[in-house]
């Protein structure tokens, strides 16, 4: 019995050994190894051999892009405005050693270090600037911090502005400045366009007097030569003259008596006269 439970023990013992000195890593990590606790290797992706006991897995660190979002922040421009902005930035870890040992948590260290390096950047910008500037914003930004990470074996492969959005506050304010500017171009709009309708109303008053000015004057012309014509038909003769000027007196009282409205009966101021030059001009 006890060498039977002598071989069971040190079978046990065989298998556990062979179990601690053979690690298989798997594609796309490294396993970083201790031996008695200070830093010996780093075990690629595939079968490994170690020393048991005295060589130990510390750390398993992974070789793929690792995808860190970058929480939202509200930072200040150049003038005073508030906006609010998050990123994403895409990191592979080169160096499994200096990851681990450079630095405490590299994942809060490039978040914190991409938070200040917005405001920093941003902080330098006017508010109109910022908003359209996305590439440069990305740019600046992937410069200030690719050096710092490089340190802790860590590469930046890219990082991206998600959002870039002002405050509500100033949301409200950048709505109403458009709603004011919107209201100022139809104002001016509706000015211009009471402006020109005047200038063309007074243009067609213009033209329409003009008109008028030249009807007037066609017929003082036409009653000039008409005159002048009827001056030479009758020349020292008034009796044709007369003789018109009474015919159209008859007609004007007689329109006149005719009128419903007519109140007043107009006569000659010298009837018999009038009555005489009558007879006479029948008699010839």
């Amino acid at each position: 019995m006890p060498g039977i439970i002598l071989v069971i023990v040190f079978t046990v013992l065989v298998i556990v050994t062979i179990a601690l000195g053979v690690r298989i890593v798997p594609q796309g990590s490294k396993f970083v190894v201790q031996r008695l606790g200070k830093f010996h290797k780093t075990l690629p992706p595939g079968l490994n051999i170690i020393i048991p006991y005295i060589d130990s897995v510390a750390h398993k660190v992974t070789t793929k892009d690792v995808v860190l979002d970058i929480p939202s922040q509200e930072v200040i421009t150049r003038d005073n405005a508030v906006i609010i902005v998050n990123a994403i930035a895409f990191i592979n870890i080169i160096s499994p050693e200096k990851s681990v040992y450079g630095i405490e948590d590299y994942k809060l260290a490039i978040r914190n270090l991409v938070q200040t390096s917005l405001r920093s950047i941003i902080g330098e910008m006017d508010l109109d600037d910022a908003l359209c500037s996305r590439d440069m914003i990305k740019a600046k930004l992937k410069a200030a911090i690719s050096d710092d990470i490089s340190d802790w074996g860590i590469t930046l492969k890219t990082v991206e502005i998600q959002d870039i959005n002002p405050s509500q506050t100033m949301q409200k304010a950048m709505e109403e400045q458009a709603a004011a500017e919107r209201q100022r171009r139809a104002t001016v709009t509706r000015a211009e366009g009471e402006k020109s309708a005047a200038i063309l109303e007074a243009d067609g008053r213009l033209e329409a007097s003009r008109r008028d000015a030249q009807a007037k004057v066609l017929m003082a012309e036409a009653s000039q030569e008409a005159i002048q014509k009827v001056s030479q038909a009758i020349q020292n003769n008034e009796l044709p003259v007369m003789f018109l000027l009474g015919e159209k007196y008859i007609e004007a009282v007689k329109t006149i008596s005719t009128s419903p409205n007519a109140k007043i009966i107009l006569l000659p101021a010298d009837v018999p006269a009038a009555v005489r030059g009558i007879m006479s001009t029948l008699a010839r």
